[in-house]
């Protein structure tokens, strides 16, 4: 193993347990598909702690964690890597998918509806018993590590007919479905990472289920428990309960002012 690589996956360990609270049995289904070997797709709204989710079980397996943000730039040679011109010579130098799959790491592919189609492909020979993966350009078929685990994970609610994954990738996948956590684990989770006492955060969590709840009136998406834990970060900062909601929970979420004012007025209610 070069020393390039083993600093790349030094850094991409997660040294300190992530604070995750479960919801139900999502950690033994991950763990049981990681040892049999099954590639697992998450679906659950912006914030709703998919990503933590992740970051809890590559700490808990102890494997490097290799995240790609994608998009629909991003082509397949951005995942599996291509060749570059270096100190007069051509070489070629893996992309992040290749790298999990050639060294053992769990390879999350975030905001997967977002890639190209013609992107996308290129996992499914990971995704079957045969657990490999053409590089052409190499003229290679690149056989996982054991430990390769591949994990997508997508925003249901912006789904439409050009940004939706084909049933030919989704049928590949072990599904874990997220949604914000149950009222008194939400309050759990704020408490916990942003310190505050537990008066706000019960306030907080209970404000962001009532702007949940307009969501059919004009709101693309509710308020998610990451903004939650961003007020919660303001007010112990020091700002006021009202101005935190303001600037977190109210303003992030929508430019319509009927919206707006009426987030407005729960804010009021609340604290």
């Amino acid at each position: 193993m070069s020393d390039t690589f083993q600093t790349f996956i030094s850094g991409s360990k997660i040294e300190k347990e992530p604070y995750y609270l479960p919801v139900k049995n999502e950690i033994e289904i991950f763990d049981l598909s990681y040892q049999s070997r099954l590639p697992v797709m998450i679906k659950g709204p912006t914030g709703c702690g998919k990503t933590r989710f992740i970051e809890y079980m590559a700490f808990r397996l102890n494997l490097p964690l290799i995240t790609v943000a994608c998009h629909e730039d991003m082509t397949a040679g951005d995942l599996v890597g291509r060749f570059l011109f270096k100190n007069d010579e051509t070489i070629w130098v893996d992309g992040p998918l290749t790298t999990a799959v050639r060294h053992g790491a769990i390879c999350y592919l975030d905001e997967i509806v977002e890639a190209r189609k013609d992107t996308t492909v290129i996992i499914h020979p990971l995704t079957d018993n045969r657990r490999i993966l053409p590089i052409e350009k190499k003229d290679e078929l690149l056989k996982a590590h054991d430990d390769f685990m591949l994990v997508i994970s997508y925003n249901p609610g912006y789904q439409s007919i050009l940004k939706d994954l084909k049933q030919s990738t989704k049928q590949r996948f072990v599904a874990l479905n997220f949604d914000y956590p149950p009222e008194s684990h939400e309050v759990q989770i704020v408490s916990r990472e942003t310190k505050i006492n537990s008066d706000d955060a019960q306030r907080l969590v209970r404000l962001g289920r009532k702007i949940r709840q307009i969501k059919d009136f004009g709101l693309s998406e509710g308020v998610s428990t990451r903004l939650l834990i961003y007020a919660g970060y303001l007010i112990k900062g020091g700002l006021s309960q009202r101005d935190a909601c303001e600037v977190a929970l109210c303003q992030p979420i929508t430019d319509d002012k009927s919206i707006t004012q009426a987030i407005s007025e729960l804010i009021s209610d609340i604290f």
